[in-house]
């Protein structure tokens, strides 16, 4: 799994990720548990919709 997601896009996902299951605790719609995925793959730092894409916002890494 070569890592796909970095930067302000990590951040964004992790932020977006927090505040839609926030508001699913507080009594949301069901679909605001969505939320997980973009948590997750900011945490993991990997997207699959990425890879498919041929995406990738990680920094390259100098030899």
């Amino acid at each position: 799994m070569k890592l796909n997601v970095g930067g302000i896009d990590k951040v964004l996902r992790i932020v977006a990720g927090i505040a839609l299951i926030a508001w699913a605790l507080m009594g949301g719609p069901v679909w605001a548990w969505i939320g997980i995925v973009p948590l997750a793959t900011g945490a993991l730092g990997w997207c699959p919709a990425y890879t498919l894409l041929g995406m990738n916002t990680c920094p390259m890494k100098k030899s």
